[in-house]
């Protein structure tokens, strides 16, 4: 016995030893990895720049050195930002070291909006005579033949399918499984489009929400086919005509049809490349990525100049408090846009929103500075794949508002939701509940019972005062009556090319040329860029990776694309309360 508990005091004090060992190794490696990334790196002759389609792409790149290192596979990939891979094409153009543009795709989406923006610089990379070549080894998603669109010449495996079947919208509903837990939402509304309560409290789209679907969905592939019309040179009812029978779906129909130019092996595609770069196919070749080409010395780039523009980037739900990097805490946003108002020699401010919206209260904090802000300097929203609701709401009082054709935007409407779990807490759970008030109405709102007639018109009459703030703000901003605003408010939500029309949108463009608006409406000529928020220290990031993330790396290595219904279901807790926000968690695809 004696002789056990010491070799087990043993084993257990090597594990701990070697565990210390294994994370001061760890840091130490993740450290020289930092320094390692603020060195500026060079590319050598005939290189082609690699843009990965297939991965997902946030508006902005991080430069934290562990922002792409996976824990679990102890690997780090860095996910080039929307912002990195505009400013690297441009830069490109003019890099005689870079030949060309290969466009690898793979099979996560990253917004229709996203997609155009690349696109749209894609095209004007090719002004510069370079080549830009589009492959896909498997299956070629919609977004990604969208983009591919803009390249001189697709390619695809001679097994691969182009996934070219036209867009859906698709919502789920959680009616029939909130009642099966025993969970009553009750719901309290202003909009007759506002379909966010809709998958609480129907098990289909109303006529209402099927209209608005199919207005922006269509009118998402309208623009889409005039886009891929204009470079294929395939006339749109017979794009449509592809789309209907799947023509895509076989490699030599798509070959046949004039979706692709031509089914090439790996091997082969190296040696087109090698050609086009005047190289013969005995030479090298050399891939750059795109997080190494950020890192190559912009010679054009403003390091320091008397006159800044912030930019500053707003993603995800908009929530109450400071937030984090995956969404916008309204307390964070509003100190960081005041920051910004009086500091003088910031001349114009950028605003990238790519929200659904959110927190009603939290919207509006943020809508205040901006107003005060676009009060003394000019205010541009630039408008990413979604900026709906609270989106809109933080955008209204924007000098000018800029969006890409296929922005989801709109939804200016409200809504409460307070779910009942009387029947869950009692029936399932045999949990019961007893309240003493001091008055009346003490315990409201509640979850551990339904509201009372009077509790519902509280609520409804708060819903109606925030509605009519929101399109009186709107209003304001966009110089429109409000009439005019309810009019094409009621929650309803619209496509960029829509917006545009009905006067929520004032123009179409993408980040660069909001931040060359912001510019021209400043007077000013040369400046730099300031991009917040200020990221996060890389240390503290590393030790919140070690500890909280690496559950939600965990989750997405074992559900992979399923994930995503994952994160539907934990956002609902959080809906609770007052919501300006997107209705439902739309999937256009």
């Amino acid at each position: 016995m004696k002789d056990f508990l010491k070799y087990t005091l043993a084993t257990i004090t090597g594990i701990i030893i070697a565990s210390i060992l294994f994370f001061v190794i760890l840091i130490a490696s993740l450290s020289s990895l930092a320094i390692s990334g603020e060195k500026p790196a060079s590319v050598p002759d005939n290189s082609v720049l690699v843009l990965k389609a297939g991965v997902e792409i946030p508006d902005r790149g991080s430069n934290n050195p562990f922002a792409g290192f996976d824990i679990i596979n102890l690997t780090v990939t860095p996910a080039p930002g929307l912002n990195e891979i505009l400013q690297n094409l441009k830069k490109a153009a003019e890099d005689n070291k870079i030949k060309g543009v290969l466009i690898e795709n793979g099979i996560m989406p990253s917004g229709w909006a996203t997609m155009e923006e690349i696109r749209d610089a894609l095209i004007r990379f090719r002004e510069s005579g370079k080549f830009v070549l589009a492959y896909s080894d498997y299956l070629l998603m919609q977004e990604g033949y969208y983009l591919s669109t803009a390249a001189d010449k697709i390619y695809i495996g001679p097994s691969s399918t182009v996934d070219f079947k036209g867009l859906s919208g698709e919502v789920m509903f959680y009616k029939n499984a909130l009642e099966k837990l025993g969970v009553d939402v009750q719901v309290v509304r202003h909009g007759k489009f506002k379909g966010a309560v809709e998958p609480f409290i129907l098990d289909k789209l109303s006529k209402e929400n099927q209209e608005q679907i199919k207005a922006y969905v269509g009118s998402i592939w309208s623009h889409v086919i005039e886009n891929i019309s204009r470079s294929r040179g395939i006339p749109p009812d017979s794009l449509n005509k592809l789309a209907d029978n799947l023509v895509g779906y076989e490699a030599p129909g798509a070959l046949k049809s004039g979706l692709v130019d031509g089914l090439l092996y790996r091997n082969q595609l190296i040696d087109t490349m090698k050609v086009l770069s005047g190289l013969k196919t005995d030479d090298k070749l050399n891939m750059v990525s795109m997080s190494k080409y950020t890192k190559v010395p912009n010679p054009h780039k403003m390091v320091s100049a008397k006159n800044k523009i912030a930019v500053i980037f707003a993603s995800g739900t908009i929530i109450m408090g400071k937030g984090n990097e995956g969404n916008i805490g309204g307390n964070a946003y509003s100190d960081l846009i005041r920051q910004e108002r009086k500091d003088s020699t910031i001349k114009a401010i950028v605003l990238r929103v790519n929200s659904p919206g959110g927190n009603a209260i939290a919207s509006d904090l943020i809508w205040k500075e901006l107003e005060l802000a676009a009060e003394v300097k000019p205010v541009v929203v630039s408008m990413g794949n979604y900026a709906a609701s609270g989106g809109y709401y933080i955008s209204a009082p924007g000098t000018k508002i800029v969006a890409d054709p296929t922005t989801i935007t709109g939804s200016i409407g409200v809504f409460g939701l307070i779910p009942n779990t009387a029947k869950l807490m009692k029936d399932k759970l045999g949990i019961s509940t007893e309240t003493v008030n001091t008055n009346k109405n003490s315990d409201f709102p509640s979850v551990y019972r339904p509201m009372s007639p009077y509790e519902k018109e509280v609520m409804q009459a708060d819903i109606e005062k925030i509605y009519s703030d929101f399109i009186t703000k709107v209003s304001s901003g966009r110089k429109m009556t409000v009439s005019a605003v309810d009019s094409i408010g009621q929650g309803r939500v619209w496509s960029g090319t829509e917006a545009i029309r009905i006067g929520l949108v004032d123009t179409i463009g993408g980040l660069n040329a909001s931040i060359e608006m912001a510019a021209r409406l400043a007077g000013v000529k040369t400046f730099s860029l300031r991009e917040l928020p200020v990221p996060e220290d890389p240390y503290t990031r590393i030790i919140s990776q070690l500890t909280g993330d690496i559950r939600a790396r965990i989750l997405k290595n074992e559900l992979g694309e399923y994930k995503k219904f994952f994160d539907q279901l934990k956002e609902i807790k959080d809906l609770s309360g007052i919501q300006a926000r997107l209705p439902y968690f739309i999937e256009v695809h």
